[in-house]
């Protein structure tokens, strides 16, 4: 079982450098998990590429985004609550130096010894 992180899905969704091996673990390796937390920091990712820096219109930033969100109400994606790996996810960046967020899924990551 896989653990898959915002950096991942920006990158399939934007078709940045080496999308296409997000994409292949995506049909292969499903389902995958993640935080529900991930589905704020594409969204929010998607919006600095619309918004802040004029790389695409809005619509395809919507419409990203909606792929993304079918991705996890078809499962390919299990989204878990964010919640309950908050304590853990403080924890490890507090020892570590890295934000909370990084942290969200190596706690999530280290729950079930996921890849």
């Amino acid at each position: 079982m896989t653990v898959i992180d915002a950096s991942l899905l920006v990158k399939y969704v934007l078709h940045e450098e080496g999308w296409e091996k997000v994409s292949e673990t995506l049909r292969h390796d499903s389902p995958l998990y993640s935080v529900d937390h991930v589905l704020k920091e594409v969204a929010n990712a998607l919006w600095k590429h619309a918004y802040l820096r004029k790389m695409m219109p809005a619509r395809l930033a919507h419409e990203l985004y909606s792929l993304v969100e079918r991705l996890a109400e078809t499962r390919v994606i299990v989204l878990e609550e964010e919640r309950i790996y908050l304590p853990r996810a403080l924890h490890i960046a507090l020892q570590h130096g890295l934000t909370v967020y990084e942290s969200l899924y190596i706690a999530q990551r280290a729950r079930y010894h996921f890849t």
